[in-house]
């Protein structure tokens, strides 16, 4: 299927946010995800199917000042 990530096309074959992250290599409680403009809780991402087309951001907490 292909998703958005970040700006980018992915061909992924990950059916759930949880292991989209997992194929994409992403590890991590901090990080913050969203579907479509709409916050996904970690504990959602098992659950949060993901369709063709979708688009997902992934981010992570940076320290900087």
């Amino acid at each position: 299927m292909k998703l958005t990530v970040n700006g980018q096309s992915h061909d992924v074959s990950a059916a759930t946010l949880d292991r989209l992250l997992d194929e994409l290599d992403y590890e991590g409680p901090w990080l913050a995800t969203a579907v479509n403009q709409t916050v996904i809780h970690v504990a959602e991402r098992g659950c949060c199917a993901l369709k063709e087309g979708d688009r997902i951001e992934i981010l992570s907490p940076m320290q900087g000042g």
